[in-house]
C-alpha cells in the first residue's frame, strides 16, 4: 500500500457561507471537511477538462492558420445529422 502525503490547507469563508456548507453538510450527513474535499476535487476535474479543450483548440487554430484545412459550417452540420439518425458515416473531408 502506498503512504500518501496529505497536509492541510486552510481556507477563509465568511460567515453566511460557512453556516450554509455546515447545514448542507449537516443535510447530507457528512462533515464540511468532506463537501469541501469533493467541491475542490470536482472543481479541479472541470477546470482540468476545460483546461485541455482550450489547449485543443488553440492546437487546432494553429493548424487551420498552418494548413487552411476544413469543413464548413453546413457540412459539419449535414454530417452531424446523419449521425443524429443513426447512420455510421464517415466525417466530411476537409478542404483548403
Amino acid at each position: 500500500m502506498t503512504t500518501t502525503n496529505v497536509r492541510p490547507m486552510s481556507v477563509k469563508l465568511d460567515p453566511d457561507t460557512r453556516a450554509r456548507l455546515e447545514q448542507l453538510a449537516e443535510s447530507r450527513r457528512r462533515t464540511p471537511h468532506w463537501i469541501l474535499r469533493e467541491a475542490v476535487a470536482q472543481y479541479v476535474e472541470r477546470e482540468e477538462k476545460r483546461e485541455a479543450f482550450r489547449q485543443d483548440t488553440l492546437k487546432a487554430w494553429e493548424e487551420y492558420r498552418t494548413t487552411g484545412l476544413h469543413v464548413t459550417a453546413d457540412e459539419a452540420d449535414a454530417w452531424l445529422a446523419q449521425l443524429t439518425e443513426g447512420n455510421d458515416v464517415e466525417p466530411p473531408e476537409c478542404h483548403v
